[in-house]
């Protein structure tokens, strides 16, 4: 009873003579990290720094939902969804999935804001406050955020138009948020990328993997396009382009550089993306390691999707005409596992190469692989070695998933080569030999090879040739815009272009040439406005069903419905 009625007296004292009741009130954290008490270091702001990285890669390669990852390439002129194809639902089916409930829509737009953007809040918030940092580190760690705000503002307003530009950190729940205009978020964008711009190194003065200047600079060129200010863009483009410490890759490099291929496979060879192996093209590399903790949720997943399920292709044998199995599925020479999520569309398989199917390179057999031996028989079968396309095989095969999930070519730029899987992903005879099949060598591979770890680019000097050749046709500039597109047909050993044949259509096909499997399609046809055009000529399935509102996603509904205090507007078209 003593001990009660001591702190009780306390407590009533306290209360007494306090002269601040508010002071008295105030909750300090001191058994729990918050901003305040936990972002003072400059340790603790990397940290915070090295999260967004990893949010970013997150976005980027399956983190979220497979199906919000994979709709930056799906449902555009690149590919289809080759999983709901007959009949088409999901994006295949544009007109009654792409609503304002649809999950894909709600976890893109959360994984911006909640991951990206909140977080570079606070340390952009934080670093002026820290008594720890000197002020070139301050300065810094808000430039690195920054450039992660102007990344995912630039994501949403392609994607959704205007949206709510929040840059505080949020302390208290708020809902009365309002749309800024498509406009003032890309200003806002501008901003972010110029105070970045003024502070980060060159991109040759920073490790792999580490955000630059000259990124910067390229995203922001992008970003003067998309406000009409065509010379901004050609300037920004331009001290990229110039900039000494960057060039085309335009000769053999890396680790394969011995090895039968060409420079275009180079670039996307293990490891080859990063500066430490001579590569002079890459401008922001996402960086991945396997059996290493910090990347091991983040694996690849765009290869597993992109690749054909051949584990459950089969084919029609010579001898007995039964149905067999084509083991080569997860050859190490081919691709390692795939399960055909992410099919390319016709168009991009035949008909952008048509006027130089022999000669540009990048359709080259290193790069986009279309035809395969058969090894699944024993060696004295009469099928065993052959052409699965040339030799007719595939002509025989009358099962409709053949061609639209099991069997299309291979990217080869979305996965590794033959030796660069692990040596624990293969299959082991009794007596742990690395299983091998005569063709070729290649190694039989477990399912763990279906998610590679390489480092992938985020952008490379290559676009940034594109993103000028776009400012210079905007501005009616159609010499200048065929030279910077020859820049890359020459590497791709193609026939060079002249003026007459430039228009936003030839860029989009060379762009989808040059960066198919890694480019964020639907960002791009989005911020052009071109998605439902682009659907319409070319996507088998979504062009069936996709509308001219769909040129913009919808604001989430439990964005709308939740933010009670004022009015976020639907775009319009969606009910």
């Amino acid at each position: 009873m003593k001990k009660i009625f001591k702190y009780s007296l306390i407590l009533l004292l306290a209360t007494t003579f306090s002269c601040d009741e508010t002071e008295f009130l105030k909750e300090e954290a001191v058994e729990f990290y918050t901003p305040d008490n936990s972002l003072e270091t400059y340790a603790e702001f990397q940290a915070s720094t090295n999260f967004l990285y990893n949010r970013l890669r997150r976005i980027l390669y399956g983190g979220i939902d497979l199906d919000t990852n994979f709709a930056f390439r799906y449902a555009t002129d690149f590919a289809v969804n080759a999983t709901d194809y007959n009949p088409p639902v999901k994006l295949n089916d544009y007109k009654n999935t792409m609503v304002p409930t649809f999950a894909v829509v709600r976890n893109m737009w959360e994984a911006a804001y909640n991951t990206v953007i909140t977080h570079a809040n606070v340390v952009i918030d934080n670093a002026p406050k820290s008594q720890k940092l000197s002020e070139s580190d301050k300065n810094y760690f808000i430039a690195e955020a920054k450039f992660f705000r102007a990344w995912a503002y630039r994501l949403l307003a392609n994607l959704y138009g205007g949206v709510p530009l929040v840059l505080e950190q949020i302390t208290t729940p708020r809902r009365d948020f309002v749309r800024a205009t498509r406009e003032e978020v890309y200003n806002q964008c501008k901003q972010d990328l110029l105070d970045a711009i003024a502070v980060l190194n060159d991109v040759d003065k920073v490790t792999d993997g580490k955000l630059n200047k000259q990124v910067c600079q390229h995203l922001l060129a992008e970003i003067y396009i998309s406000l009409g200010q065509y010379n901004e863009a050609v300037q920004q483009a331009t001290a990229v382009i110039n900039y000494p410490g960057l060039a085309l890759m335009t000769e053999r490099f890396g680790r394969r550089k011995d090895l039968p291929g060409d420079v275009y496979n180079d670039l996307f060879a293990l490891y080859n993306p990063n500066r430490s192996n001579g590569n002079t093209e890459g401008l922001f590399v996402i960086q991945a390691e396997y059996n290493n903790p910090v990347s091991s949720n983040q694996r690849d997943a765009i290869q597993w999707a992109i690749i054909p399920d051949l584990g459950n292709l089969r084919y029609n044998e010579t001898v007995n005409n039964t149905s067999a199995p084509v083991i080569f599925a997860y050859n190490s020479m081919l691709a390692g596992r795939g399960v055909g999520w992410i099919r390319p569309t016709t168009y991009f398989f035949y008909e952008i190469w048509k006027d130089d199917w022999e000669g540009d390179i990048r359709n080259s057999e290193y790069n986009i692989i279309r035809d395969i031996q058969i090894d699944g028989v024993a060696q004295d079968h009469p099928d065993y070695g052959k052409w699965y396309v040339k030799d007719g095989y595939k002509a025989k095969v009358t099962q409709f998933a053949d061609t639209i999930r099991n069997f299309f070519p291979i990217i080869k730029k979305a996965t590794l080569h033959h030796g660069d899987f692990s040596a624990d992903w293969f299959r082991k005879d009794a007596d742990g030999n690395i299983m091998i099949s005569p063709l070729d060598g290649g190694n039989y591979m477990v399912n763990a090879s279906e998610n590679p770890y390489p480092a992938k680019y985020l952008h490379r000097l290559a676009e940034t040739y594109l993103i000028r050749a776009e400012a210079y046709i905007r501005q009616n500039d159609m010499q200048r815009a065929a030279d910077d597109i020859n820049q890359l047909r020459r590497r791709a050993q193609t026939f060079e272009i002249t003026a007459a044949d430039v228009n936003i259509d030839f860029l989009l096909d060379e762009r989808l040439r040059e960066l198919y499997a890694e480019e964020l399609r639907m960002l791009t046809l989005t911020r052009m406005g071109l998605l439902y055009d682009r659907n319409v000529k070319y996507n088998e399935k979504s062009g069936l069903s996709i509308e001219p509102y769909h040129n913009l996603w919808p604001i989430p509904f439990q964005e709308i419905e939740r933010n009670t205090e004022a009015l976020i507007e639907q775009n319009p078209g969606y009910n």
